[in-house]
């Protein structure tokens, strides 16, 4: 079972670093990884569950944060609408975006940070991913708005970026140009 004692904080170096594609169709040994990363979301957002087993609550988690360089990420959360995602995606990209930008009004988070980080980062409003489900089956998930902030977050790990890397340094507040908030 995947704890917060197995996720990697800022500073080590599996954060910074571009991740490997994952061969297809994925091994068992990736299928299983995918499924304790999405094991570890549900049960960090279960009150009982999280307090029994000091986890702070996430709704994505990439290998890279495993200290694992692979191109596999996992999300579990229910957007605003209450449509449910929960997806181990493999070798996830971005195929399109819209030129509208977004960004969580409350900033965001990450299970690797063990500090907040003030300010708003901007991401696309709406994207089209393409990536292979845990079966090795091809899957596009048009995202927007909270679904596509949280599946880019995850994304940039796969990249070496951090969230707090979009944030505006000289004014960490300020507004994105054609940028709306998401509550």
């Amino acid at each position: 079972m995947i704890t917060m004692e197995n996720i990697v904080r800022e500073g080590h170096p599996s954060l910074r670093a571009k991740t490997q594609e994952v061969l297809v169709p994925p091994s068992d040994e990736d299928r299983q990884l995918l499924e304790d990363m999405l094991t570890f979301l549900k049960n960090s957002q279960n009150e009982e569950l999280a307090n029994k087993y000091q986890l702070r609550p996430g709704v994505g988690l990439a290998a890279p944060q495993l200290g694992i360089s692979k191109r596999l990420c996992a999300v579990h959360f229910e957007d605003p609408r209450g449509k449910l995602y929960s997806y181990g995606l493999v070798n996830p990209k971005i195929v399109s975006h819209s030129v509208e930008k977004a960004y969580l009004a409350s900033g965001e988070g990450c299970l690797s940070v063990d500090r907040d980080v003030e300010g708003y980062v901007p991401r696309y409003a709406r994207v089209t991913v393409k990536a292979l489900d845990m079966e090795g089956n091809e899957i596009k998930l048009r995202l927007r708005d909270f679904a596509a902030i949280v599946v880019q977050h995850e994304i940039d790990h796969l990249d070496g970026v951090m969230f707090y890397d979009h944030i505006n340094q000289e004014n960490p507040f300020a507004i994105p140009d054609h940028a709306k908030a998401i509550d």
